[in-house]
């Protein structure tokens, strides 16, 4: 299958450059030619499989003209290899937890089929690859995770000083090997500005091999679109099913509208923000206006400019009515998101994250003017990823798994660098 950029339809490439680019080359996000549809029978039969058995499947519909059909099922296995329970928290109200796999966040689905696809597509490679990517938080540690040991393969991870959890920033900065932290005196859209810069420098692209594994990536991107059917898998009722997710760069949202052009059942998708609300000024007003990004303590949402957007324009053939109507969207403040973590720990006794929180009370706010809802929300962070948070909301430090505790014992390393393009740059040709 080709793959085009949403700058430019008749821009083509394969799925190998568009994994390997990551980024088109007239600045666009690659979007599959064609989606394919599920047939039937297996939304009817999909009860007797699990999370990876869909995983497998769907792998196949999407990237089974491009790899051996053992192959992309041996890649798909491999990645989705936990479990994404669905809970439910109140009345119509359910969260699905993608916070089972390795690194406790919902982006180790992303990050782990991607590395095994680079290594597939790389094994007669003769050049290092160099992965850049931008994190607010958990990217950075599910990335890490994912390509920690691929032969061949560098990983640079840049985030903002001083603007990621304590625990965050201790599973990235801590691993060695191929996995290099690079600590950006800035913002998380400096950041992500950064890495952008570096794929349209065409000279720098001569001298290194660089791709991406933020959600700009297809091979991040699209295998999130694997548990949005496992949700409604989960579901015992399948009427009005809405999914509601906590946004940021807007990958997991756009995954999700994909699972609906795919033959997912879906009624309706909500957005939820903290302040950096641009998406929903959008969806009330039509307009579209990046602005920097403010610190909060649902920091993987920090983002000013959401890049996946571009993906849902196109999705949506850049109609703002249609675009509205599929979407709804709501935001919160640090005072509300902190509050309704205590609410719902005291009402129901389940504990949210400070993004999840932010699902939860979009949830609520939608339920109110549509009470047929079926409501899925999703909890993308286990909760001791930001004790500190969680802790002043509560009165009670969240129990942390082993495997989070493990990297507090760590040392950190980080190369520090300003938001500068130019010492970014001086940094990766350093690398040569």
């Amino acid at each position: 299958m080709n793959y085009y950029s949403t700058n430019k339809k008749d821009l083509k490439v394969d799925l190998r450059e568009a994994v390997f680019k990551g980024l088109a080359c007239d600045g666009g996000l690659y979007m599959p030619e064609q989606i394919p549809a599920v047939p039937p029978l297996f939304l009817s039969e999909i009860n007797h499989h699990d999370l990876q058995d869909i995983a497998v499947f769907l792998s196949r519909l999407l990237f089974g003209e491009d790899i051996p059909e053992a192959e992309i099922a041996e890649i798909a296995a491999d990645a989705v290899n936990f479990k994404t329970p669905l809970v439910n928290i109140k009345g119509p109200i359910h969260t699905l937890e993608l916070f089972h796999g390795p690194t406790l966040a919902f982006k180790d689905v992303g990050a782990r089929y991607m590395a095994r696809m680079l290594g597939y597509f790389t094994r007669d490679y003769d050049r290092e690859i160099h992965v850049l990517v931008a994190t607010s938080g958990d990217t950075g540690s599910a990335v890490a995770n994912g390509f920690l040991g691929v032969p061949g393969v560098k990983v640079h991870i840049l985030y903002p000083a001083g603007l990621v959890s304590r625990i965050q920033e201790k599973q990235f900065t801590t691993l060695g090997e191929n996995i290099t932290a690079v600590e950006i005196s800035g913002s998380f859209d400096d950041c992500q500005a950064l890495v952008k810069q570096a794929f349209s420098d065409k000279e720098l692209n001569q001298k290194l091999t660089l791709t991406s594994a933020n959600s700009i990536n297809v091979a991040r991107l699209l295998p999130q679109a694997f548990y949005y059917f496992d949700a409604w898998r989960q579901m015992a009722n399948h009427d009005n099913i809405v999914f509601c997710v906590p946004s940021g760069n807007f990958g997991n949202l756009t995954a999700g509208l994909i699972a609906e052009r795919m033959g997912l059942p879906v009624s309706h998708f909500i957005a939820a923000t903290n302040v950096n609300d641009i998406v929903p000024e959008y969806l009330k007003t039509g307009s579209f206006t990046p602005r920097p990004s403010v610190a909060t303590v649902a920091n993987a949402m920090d983002v000013g400019n959401p890049s996946n957007f571009a993906r849902i324009l196109d999705l949506f053939n850049h109609s703002h009515h249609d675009i509205a109507h599929s979407i709804t969207g709501y935001s919160y403040t640090d005072k509300e998101i902190k509050q309704a973590i205590s609410r719902v720990l005291n009402d129901t006794g389940y504990l949210l994250d400070p993004h999840g929180a932010t699902g939860y009370m979009a949830a609520e706010a939608y339920l109110k003017d549509h009470p047929e809802a079926n409501i899925v929300f999703l909890e993308t962070a286990h909760p001791s990823k930001f004790t500190e948070t969680v802790t002043e909301a509560t009165g009670k430090e969240p129990v942390m798994p082993e495997r989070l505790r493990k990297f507090e014992k760590l040392q950190k390393k980080s190369v520090p660098v300003s938001a500068k393009y130019q010492d970014f740059r001086d940094y990766l040709l350093g690398l040569l």
